[in-house]
């Protein structure tokens, strides 16, 4: 039964329903966390090695006395094991700090003060600087071009990557349109994977900004929810091959690899803009933790390692991630209140409910001891103009802590479905 179409008595019953099933939730006492991405204590223990390491080991495959300064340009075992997953050559790949996104702020910093490869001046320089965002997206992405006062443009996502019509016209008729954020693999909240074409219409498009640049955020590029490792173009080759060899940044990290925050950045470029990068770097670190570099490399060992280790976390997040749409399902999927997304890798679920809702849902779900991400900030500014999506994390809480908490986001979901059915039946 779909209660989109139901009468005004029986959306009242249901409503009744829901508001008891929601007195019975706040009398539980909960208090359950959401909000983020982060792994689990169990996914952190399967990197627990690191620990021990490097040992007495201290010297790098070249010899480099990691204990010391220089070598801005990160540990080559290291890059060489993240080249293919990145699908960036290990020259043309910088294994920085322990953050990506640190090195997409510090590089929108480093555009705005320095000049870019193919840029007539510094962005600062110039009046107006904007990027396209497609939403729903990530929140972190849009707070740095907040901090720095970029202008953001929302541009619609579909099931194959941004909307391209509505990109391709944008880049080429606004010269202040500078860039476009991308998490090209398992977006973020999504879990879409960028198609071919979209790809390929990305590195091919005409753009008014000669320094136009494409932030690839590919946070997710070994993290897969089934036995399909989803593959997607290369977009440096795809960008190189149109003529367009400085057009993408590509970065990522060990973060949801190994320890959240213990990790390494990395930074993927034409080899001009990896100089550019380098050369920034080098006036504010003489160097980075090459000895965490070192412990990571030894840890991993090579490409196959890497997806060895991401294999034991997908048995730890498979089974969480199976649970939220069972009960999805089962709460909601009769009910025409809400659609989500089944992911085949990355870290969300996107929970759609009935537009002018997810604010008023997440409140609820906070009065019950239930802190979801806050409804928009899958959108720049944190103002979703539908007020409709609610990105799910399940990483981080136990299975029964994450039972509970998704049951109690689909009675807050109904009851303020309901209500809202049975205000538009009286309006």
């Amino acid at each position: 039964m779909n209660t989109i179409g139901s009468s005004p008595e029986a959306l009242a019953a249901h409503r009744d329903r829901a508001q008891q099933d929601y007195v019975e939730l706040v009398e539980r006492g909960l208090s359950l966390d959401l909000t983020r991405g982060k792994p689990a204590a169990d996914q952190l223990d399967l990197s627990a090695p690191l620990l021990a390491l490097p040992g007495e080991t201290y010297r790098s495959a070249e010899s480099v006395d990691t204990r010391n300064y220089g070598g801005l340009h990160g540990l080559r075992e290291l890059r060489e094991i993240f080249s293919v997953p990145l699908q960036v050559p290990v020259e043309q790949l910088v294994a920085a700090g322990n953050s990506s996104l640190e090195l997409m702020h510090d590089s929108l910093v480093h555009a705005m003060l320095s000049v870019l490869p193919g840029a007539a001046s510094r962005w600062v320089d110039q009046e107006r600087i904007a990027f396209l965002c497609p939403v729903p997206g990530y929140d972190r992405h849009f707070g740095v071009c907040e901090r720095l006062g970029i202008e953001m443009i929302p541009v619609p996502m579909t099931d194959q990557g941004p909307d391209m019509d509505t990109v391709e016209r944008l880049v080429a008729e606004d010269a202040s349109v500078k860039g476009i954020w991308c998490v090209p693999k398992y977006s973020n909240p999504d879990g879409i994977s960028y198609s071919d074409e979209v790809v390929d219409r990305l590195a091919a498009m005409p753009t008014a900004a000669p320094d136009f640049r494409i932030f690839w955020d590919n946070a997710y590029a070994v993290h897969h929810l089934t036995d399909e490792r989803v593959a997607i173009a290369d977009v440096l080759a795809a960008c190189a091959g149109h003529g367009h060899p400085d057009r993408a940044f590509v970065f990522g990290s060990t973060s949801k690899i190994t320890f959240a925050g213990s990790g390494v950045g990395f930074f993927g470029a034409s080899p001009d803009n990896v100089t550019w990068l380098l050369g920034n770097l080098a006036k504010r670190t003489i160097g980075p933790d090459k000895v965490n570099q070192l412990r990571h490399a030894l840890f991993l060992k090579d490409e196959a390692g890497v997806h060895a280790h991401m294999d034991l976390h997908r048995a730890k997040l498979r089974p969480k991630f199976d649970a939220v749409l069972r009960i999805l399902e089962a709460e909601l999927g009769s009910t025409g209140l809400a659609t989500w997304t089944d992911p085949k890798g990355g870290y969300f679920i996107t929970l759609k409910v009935l537009d002018g809702c997810a604010r008023e849902v997440v409140r609820r779900a906070v009065d019950a001891g239930i802190v979801l991400t806050p409804a928009g900030a899958t959108h720049p500014h944190g103002q979703d103009p539908d007020d409709a999506v609610i990105r799910i994390a399940p990483s981080f809480p136990t299975p029964e802590e994450l039972e509970q908490a998704i049951a109690g986001v689909t009675a807050c979901v109904r009851l303020v479905g309901y209500e809202k059915l049975l205000a538009d039946t009286a309006s």
